[in-house]
């Protein structure tokens, strides 16, 4: 039995102890607009009739705004000279 990734994004919200507010702060980090309403569908049950399914993108957005709120913004990559044959 897979997990769907609604179920992958309450054990992420569970497991870091994310509210709504976190949640919505994280999306920003990434450009990605959400709204607590959009958070409440996703969090509900999958016989509630305002479900509504995680897509992938929408958890992707998650997971690299997760990365920068736990890690910080990647700094930028310094160009190395080339070498003279």
């Amino acid at each position: 039995m897979a997990l769907s990734n609604n179920d992958i994004f309450k054990k992420l919200r569970v497991a870091h102890k994310l509210r709504d507010d976190d949640i919505i702060k994280i999306f920003t980090l990434v450009d990605f607009k959400v709204t607590k309403s959009e958070l409440g569908s996703i969090f509900r049950k999958e016989d509630h009739p305002k479900y509504v399914e995680c897509g992938d993108q929408f958890l992707r957005n998650f997971l690299n705004g997760l990365i920068i709120h736990l890690r910080g913004p990647m700094p930028p990559k310094k160009n190395k000279p080339k070498q003279k044959e």
